[in-house]
């Protein structure tokens, strides 16, 4: 049985090359650039051999393949693998579990990623022939490592498609991505500025000797450690590279024997009594766009992933100026307004998003300030309460609070000016985003210069109608005297009413002429 999941993974592998003649070219062109690259890396590692440094070559190995192997779990997940041998395919066949876990284990190592992966292990060997038992040890390290990383990427694979099967479960997957990223962001900063002219070895050391005790990194110090003479390490990492490939081969066979048994999963499909935000709210035109706006802001998930990454953004600002040694008092003025202006900017395009249900208030005869206001609403709410909260531990951190007027008046002015530009951009021009339903991670189907231009103009505008109490804060962060950021508290939020109320009402005149058209434009998107 094993034998004839061998071949038919090879039957598949062939019939990659019996499609069309430009897509099985397309994957000839790839399939020789792969391996022209691990040719390459072979005689990297090859010539590495000349290298006589054994532990600072061993901490190389350590770190860059503990990166490899967690690219091996991770890789299946965040992109998604068409498995085409998913173990719920022979669900009907009645094969015993053991057979079939084993069978399609044997049949992950026949595939082009375990062909270039099992050259790159051969290098690895070439790299520390330096004596017989090294040489033993090399091959038995390679072998674990192979074995250990394509089940883990079998495991990865499996669990993508039988877990995260539903847009929702994908798009939380994304989420989460994008967390730990910001989570990680400091370590890859870390890295990013660190003088490896002077510090490099150190630092190698620090993370190979926590990473060559971890699951990840055992099976990479096994030769180094037999290179140095190390007895002691090499058993104790032996034990952990093969309770790790133990673990894994028992998870693997757990999953399998609940995919045999177990449906693909669904989307839950869930019932909604009444009508929601339309209840709620009050009864007329510009209520109800409010409450269909509160409905995508709640539902929508092109809206809701939108607003969790806007937090992340002064993190990715702020993390970089403290490292570069940025007082604490002066980097806590900044997340508010950055918040300010990226939530202003946020409905820049809003009208697309719509997409062909934007017939709805063309048909209904909806008057734009209706719509330019009641689009307006929840983020307004929202934007307000937090940057009222946002400034006051601003104030808190910064240790004056006397530069409280000041947050308030320019994060106010990002904000209102950055609404006015958007309900002019979003009526005026609509570019082509994810269609509703689809991932919102996706690209659009279509792009092209007008969203980069729309895009940079809502930033530019608004930083520009924000200068003058962006001016007045400096002034008075310079000078110490509290009456810059009163200033600046009034040029802030007249100038921000100002362009708010004159956005919303050019919006309004550009909604109700261009109706028509910002339909065509849906329609062709």
């Amino acid at each position: 049985m094993v034998a004839q999941l061998l071949r038919l993974r090879l039957q598949l592998l062939g019939n990659l090359f019996r499609r069309q003649i430009w897509p099985a070219i397309g994957i000839g062109i790839g399939l020789l650039y792969g391996l022209a690259l691990a040719g390459a890396l072979f005689l990297l590692l090859a010539s590495l051999r000349l290298f006589t440094d054994v532990g600072l070559l061993g901490d190389v190995f350590i770190v860059a393949g503990s990166i490899i192997t967690l690219g091996f779990i991770v890789a299946p997940i965040a992109f998604g693998v068409d498995d085409a041998l998913d173990p719920r395919r022979f669900a009907l066949f009645g094969m015993p579990n053991r057979t079939l876990t084993l069978g399609l284990a044997v049949a992950s190592l026949v595939g082009i990623p375990a062909v270039i992966f099992t050259i790159v292990l051969l290098g690895t060997v070439v790299t520390w022939s330096r004596g017989p038992l090294e040489i033993i040890v090399a091959v038995l390290a390679a072998a674990i490592t192979l074995a250990t990383c394509m089940l883990l990427t079998r495991i990865a694979s499996s669990f993508a498609s039988f877990a995260l099967s539903t847009r929702r479960a994908r798009d939380l997957t994304g989420v989460l991505g994008i967390l730990l990223i910001v989570l990680l962001s400091p370590v890859i900063l870390g890295l990013a500025t660190t003088d490896w002219s002077r510090d490099g070895v150190r630092v190698l050391e620090n993370l190979a000797g926590v990473l060559g005790w971890t699951p990840l990194g055992a099976m990479w110090g096994l030769a180094s450690d037999a290179a140095a003479g190390a007895f002691g390490p090499l058993l104790l990492r032996l034990v952990v590279a093969l309770a790790t490939l133990g673990a894994a081969w028992l998870l693997w066979q757990a999953l399998v024997a609940r995919m045999l048994v177990t449906p693909g999963r669904e989307a839950e499909s869930k019932s909604y009594a009444g009508l929601g935000w339309f209840d709620r709210l009050p009864s007329g035109p510009m209520w109800a766009v409010t409450a269909r706006a509160l409905t995508y802001w709640t539902r929508d998930a092109r809206y809701w992933v939108s607003v969790l990454i806007i937090p992340i953004a002064p993190i990715l600002i702020v993390i970089p100026l403290a490292i570069a040694g940025i007082p604490v008092e002066y980097i806590a003025l900044i997340p508010v307004p950055l918040m300010s202006i990226f939530l202003g900017w946020t409905l820049h395009n809003d009208v697309a998003y719509d997409s062909t249900a934007i017939w709805l208030h063309v048909s209904s005869g909806v008057r734009g300030i209706a719509d330019r206001v009641g689009r307006l609403v929840p983020l307004f709410v929202v934007s307000i309460i937090a940057i009222a909260g946002g400034s006051v531990v601003s104030a808190l951190v910064h240790g004056d609070w006397d530069i409280y007027p000041a947050i308030v008046g320019v994060s106010t002015c990002l904000l209102f000016a950055g609404f006015g530009v958007s309900s002019v951009m979003s009526a005026r021009f609509p570019y082509p985003v994810v269609k509703p339903g689809d991932s919102p991670f996706q690209q659009p189907q279509s792009s092209g210069t007008l969203a980069a231009i729309v895009q940079s103009v809502t930033l530019v505008a608004s930083l520009v109608l924000a200068a003058p109490a962006i001016a007045f804060a400096v002034l008075g962060l310079l000078q110490e005297d509290p009456q810059w950021y009163f200033a600046s508290f009034l040029a802030g939020t007249g100038i921000g009413l100002v362009a708010l109320i004159g956005g919303i009402a050019g919006g309004s005149a550009i909604y109700d002429r261009r109706g028509p058209e910002m339909l065509e434009a849906a329609l062709r998107a």
